[in-house]
Protein backbone atom coordinates (compact mmCIF):
# COMPACT_ATOMS: atom_id res chain seq x y z
CA UNK A 1 0.00 0.00 0.00
CA UNK A 2 2.97 2.28 -0.23
CA UNK A 3 2.02 3.55 -3.32
CA UNK A 4 -1.41 5.14 -2.01
CA UNK A 5 -0.50 7.04 1.21
CA UNK A 6 -3.81 7.98 1.69
CA UNK A 7 -4.63 4.46 2.15
CA UNK A 8 -1.52 3.45 4.48
CA UNK A 9 -1.97 6.39 6.33
CA UNK A 10 -5.85 4.80 7.37
CA UNK A 11 -4.52 1.03 7.59
CA UNK A 12 -1.55 2.50 10.38
CA UNK A 13 -4.39 4.40 12.09
CA UNK A 14 -6.73 1.42 11.93
CA UNK A 15 -4.18 -0.47 13.77
CA UNK A 16 -3.51 1.76 16.26
CA UNK A 17 -6.88 2.38 16.79
CA UNK A 18 -7.88 -1.61 17.47
CA UNK A 19 -4.32 -2.14 20.00
CA UNK A 20 -5.75 1.15 21.83
CA UNK A 21 -9.28 0.26 22.35
CA UNK A 22 -8.35 -3.32 23.01
CA UNK A 23 -6.06 -2.43 25.61
CA UNK A 24 -8.65 0.46 27.27
CA UNK A 25 -11.44 -2.39 26.84
CA UNK A 26 -10.25 -5.55 26.94
CA UNK A 27 -12.42 -8.40 25.23
CA UNK A 28 -14.39 -5.02 23.37
CA UNK A 29 -14.18 -6.68 19.68
CA UNK A 30 -14.80 -10.27 20.93
CA UNK A 31 -17.70 -9.14 22.09
CA UNK A 32 -18.92 -7.11 19.21
CA UNK A 33 -18.52 -9.86 16.56
CA UNK A 34 -21.29 -11.99 19.52
CA UNK A 35 -23.63 -9.49 17.50
CA UNK A 36 -25.32 -5.75 17.28
CA UNK A 37 -28.50 -4.71 18.61
CA UNK A 38 -28.41 -1.03 18.42
CA UNK A 39 -31.17 0.98 19.56
CA UNK A 40 -30.52 3.62 16.58
CA UNK A 41 -30.64 3.85 12.58
CA UNK A 42 -29.19 6.91 11.31
CA UNK A 43 -30.37 8.19 8.01
CA UNK A 44 -27.43 10.38 6.83
CA UNK A 45 -25.42 12.64 4.23
CA UNK A 46 -22.66 10.56 2.72
CA UNK A 47 -20.73 14.02 3.47
CA UNK A 48 -17.28 13.07 4.68
CA UNK A 49 -17.21 15.84 7.26
CA UNK A 50 -20.59 13.93 8.69
CA UNK A 51 -19.53 10.74 10.20
CA UNK A 52 -21.80 9.84 12.65
CA UNK A 53 -20.35 7.90 15.36
CA UNK A 54 -17.30 10.63 15.30
CA UNK A 55 -19.54 13.17 16.00
CA UNK A 56 -22.04 11.74 18.38
CA UNK A 57 -18.79 10.05 20.77
CA UNK A 58 -20.25 6.89 19.48
CA UNK A 59 -18.73 3.33 19.39
CA UNK A 60 -18.88 0.14 16.73
CA UNK A 61 -22.32 -1.06 17.84
CA UNK A 62 -23.81 1.51 18.80
CA UNK A 63 -25.30 3.12 15.37
CA UNK A 64 -26.98 1.31 12.41
CA UNK A 65 -26.10 3.44 9.76
CA UNK A 66 -27.58 4.24 6.07
CA UNK A 67 -25.64 7.13 3.86
CA UNK A 68 -26.57 8.91 0.76
CA UNK A 69 -26.51 11.78 -1.03
CA UNK A 70 -28.34 14.95 0.55
CA UNK A 71 -29.87 12.35 3.36
CA UNK A 72 -33.34 10.99 0.84
CA UNK A 73 -35.37 8.44 1.61
CA UNK A 74 -37.42 7.49 -1.71
CA UNK A 75 -40.40 5.08 -0.74
CA UNK A 76 -39.45 3.74 -4.15
CA UNK A 77 -35.53 2.85 -2.83
CA UNK A 78 -34.75 -0.82 -2.28
CA UNK A 79 -31.64 -0.21 -0.23
CA UNK A 80 -33.18 1.94 1.51
CA UNK A 81 -36.06 0.20 2.26
CA UNK A 82 -33.75 -3.20 3.29
CA UNK A 83 -31.91 -1.06 5.63
CA UNK A 84 -34.77 0.01 7.50
CA UNK A 85 -36.76 -3.34 7.36
CA UNK A 86 -33.29 -5.33 9.13
CA UNK A 87 -33.38 -2.22 11.58
CA UNK A 88 -36.75 -2.58 12.74
CA UNK A 89 -37.31 -6.02 12.25
CA UNK A 90 -34.26 -7.87 12.79
CA UNK A 91 -32.36 -5.69 15.37
CA UNK A 92 -35.18 -3.67 16.87
CA UNK A 93 -34.05 -0.45 16.65
CA UNK A 94 -36.17 2.04 18.89
CA UNK A 95 -35.10 5.30 17.17
CA UNK A 96 -34.85 6.33 13.60
CA UNK A 97 -32.97 9.21 13.19
CA UNK A 98 -32.94 11.80 9.78
CA UNK A 99 -29.72 13.74 9.49
CA UNK A 100 -28.94 16.47 7.05
CA UNK A 101 -26.19 19.27 7.46
CA UNK A 102 -25.31 22.51 6.81
CA UNK A 103 -23.29 23.64 3.76
CA UNK A 104 -25.14 20.52 1.62
CA UNK A 105 -23.57 20.14 -1.87
CA UNK A 106 -26.88 18.31 -2.88
CA UNK A 107 -29.28 20.40 -1.48
CA UNK A 108 -27.33 23.46 -2.87
CA UNK A 109 -27.53 21.84 -6.02
CA UNK A 110 -30.81 21.49 -5.83
CA UNK A 111 -31.59 24.87 -4.72
CA UNK A 112 -29.83 26.05 -8.17
CA UNK A 113 -31.58 24.03 -10.33
CA UNK A 114 -35.05 25.03 -8.85
CA UNK A 115 -34.61 28.35 -10.51
CA UNK A 116 -35.05 26.54 -14.08
CA UNK A 117 -37.60 23.79 -12.70
CA UNK A 118 -40.51 23.20 -14.89
CA UNK A 119 -43.96 20.91 -13.21
CA UNK A 120 -44.08 17.71 -14.81
CA UNK A 121 -40.26 18.13 -17.13
CA UNK A 122 -37.29 16.18 -15.92
CA UNK A 123 -34.56 18.25 -15.12
CA UNK A 124 -30.54 17.58 -14.67
CA UNK A 125 -29.84 19.15 -10.98
CA UNK A 126 -26.63 17.99 -12.11
CA UNK A 127 -26.41 19.98 -15.90
CA UNK A 128 -23.43 18.67 -17.02
CA UNK A 129 -24.86 15.27 -16.83
CA UNK A 130 -27.97 14.23 -18.90
CA UNK A 131 -31.16 14.17 -16.96
CA UNK A 132 -31.21 10.42 -17.20
CA UNK A 133 -28.29 9.97 -15.26
CA UNK A 134 -28.48 8.49 -11.63
CA UNK A 135 -27.52 11.51 -9.55
CA UNK A 136 -30.17 13.51 -11.40
CA UNK A 137 -33.05 11.13 -10.87
CA UNK A 138 -31.95 10.77 -7.17
CA UNK A 139 -32.09 14.46 -6.34
CA UNK A 140 -35.09 14.60 -8.40
CA UNK A 141 -37.76 15.10 -5.48
CA UNK A 142 -35.20 17.11 -3.76
CA UNK A 143 -35.19 20.04 -6.43
CA UNK A 144 -38.97 19.68 -6.61
CA UNK A 145 -38.93 20.29 -3.14
CA UNK A 146 -36.54 23.24 -3.31
CA UNK A 147 -39.29 24.96 -6.14
CA UNK A 148 -42.52 24.28 -4.45
CA UNK A 149 -40.67 26.44 -1.73
CA UNK A 150 -40.40 29.29 -3.89
CA UNK A 151 -37.07 30.61 -2.27
CA UNK A 152 -35.65 31.73 -6.24
CA UNK A 153 -35.98 34.96 -4.46
CA UNK A 154 -33.72 34.43 -1.34
CA UNK A 155 -29.92 34.79 -1.73
CA UNK A 156 -28.64 31.15 -1.72
CA UNK A 157 -26.86 31.91 1.36
CA UNK A 158 -30.21 32.19 3.72
CA UNK A 159 -32.42 29.70 1.21
CA UNK A 160 -30.08 26.56 1.97
CA UNK A 161 -30.57 25.77 4.99
CA UNK A 162 -33.99 26.08 5.02
CA UNK A 163 -33.62 23.27 2.19
CA UNK A 164 -31.60 21.28 4.59
CA UNK A 165 -34.40 21.60 7.15
CA UNK A 166 -37.54 20.92 4.72
CA UNK A 167 -35.78 18.17 3.44
CA UNK A 168 -35.18 16.56 6.56
CA UNK A 169 -38.71 17.21 7.37
CA UNK A 170 -39.69 15.62 4.33
CA UNK A 171 -37.81 12.77 4.55
CA UNK A 172 -39.38 12.09 8.11
CA UNK A 173 -42.71 11.73 6.76
CA UNK A 174 -41.55 9.53 4.06
CA UNK A 175 -40.75 7.18 6.52
CA UNK A 176 -43.83 7.63 7.76
CA UNK A 177 -45.98 6.33 4.95
CA UNK A 178 -43.69 2.93 5.10
CA UNK A 179 -45.31 -0.42 5.93
CA UNK A 180 -42.61 -1.05 8.17
CA UNK A 181 -43.24 1.88 10.42
CA UNK A 182 -47.57 1.95 10.33
CA UNK A 183 -46.75 -1.84 11.46
CA UNK A 184 -44.53 -1.14 13.81
CA UNK A 185 -46.80 1.93 15.41
CA UNK A 186 -49.64 -0.80 15.08
CA UNK A 187 -48.06 -3.59 16.17
CA UNK A 188 -44.69 -2.60 18.01
CA UNK A 189 -42.06 -3.90 16.22
CA UNK A 190 -41.07 -7.52 15.53
CA UNK A 191 -38.68 -6.86 19.34
CA UNK A 192 -41.47 -5.62 20.80
CA UNK A 193 -40.24 -2.06 21.00
CA UNK A 194 -41.81 1.24 20.21
CA UNK A 195 -40.34 2.95 16.58
CA UNK A 196 -39.55 6.57 16.94
CA UNK A 197 -39.04 8.77 13.59
CA UNK A 198 -37.30 11.99 14.55
CA UNK A 199 -35.34 15.04 12.21
CA UNK A 200 -32.25 16.57 13.13
CA UNK A 201 -29.82 18.87 11.57
CA UNK A 202 -25.78 18.75 12.07
CA UNK A 203 -23.98 22.18 11.85
CA UNK A 204 -20.70 21.95 10.65
CA UNK A 205 -19.58 25.04 11.13
CA UNK A 206 -20.21 24.96 15.16
CA UNK A 207 -20.03 20.35 15.34
CA UNK A 208 -23.46 20.71 17.29
CA UNK A 209 -26.28 18.27 16.20
CA UNK A 210 -30.30 20.38 17.01
CA UNK A 211 -33.27 18.49 17.00
CA UNK A 212 -36.04 19.93 14.52
CA UNK A 213 -38.92 18.70 16.65
CA UNK A 214 -40.67 16.72 14.53
CA UNK A 215 -40.72 13.16 16.17
CA UNK A 216 -43.17 10.95 15.17
CA UNK A 217 -44.22 7.64 17.58
CA UNK A 218 -46.85 5.45 17.71
CA UNK A 219 -49.23 8.37 19.40
CA UNK A 220 -48.50 11.34 17.21
CA UNK A 221 -49.25 10.17 14.07
CA UNK A 222 -50.57 12.98 11.67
Amino acid sequence: MSQFPALSQLLSANSQWASDVERAVPGFFTECAEGQSPKVLWIGCADSRVPESVITGARPGDIFVHRNIANQFHLDDDSALSVLTYAVDHLGVEHVVVVGHTQCGGAAACFSASTNFVPGRPIATVPSLPESAPINRFLSPLTELAASLQLSSTPAGEAVPVLVEENVKMQVENLCQTSIIINAWANKSAKGKDVWVHGWVYDISQGKLKDLGVSRGPNTRS
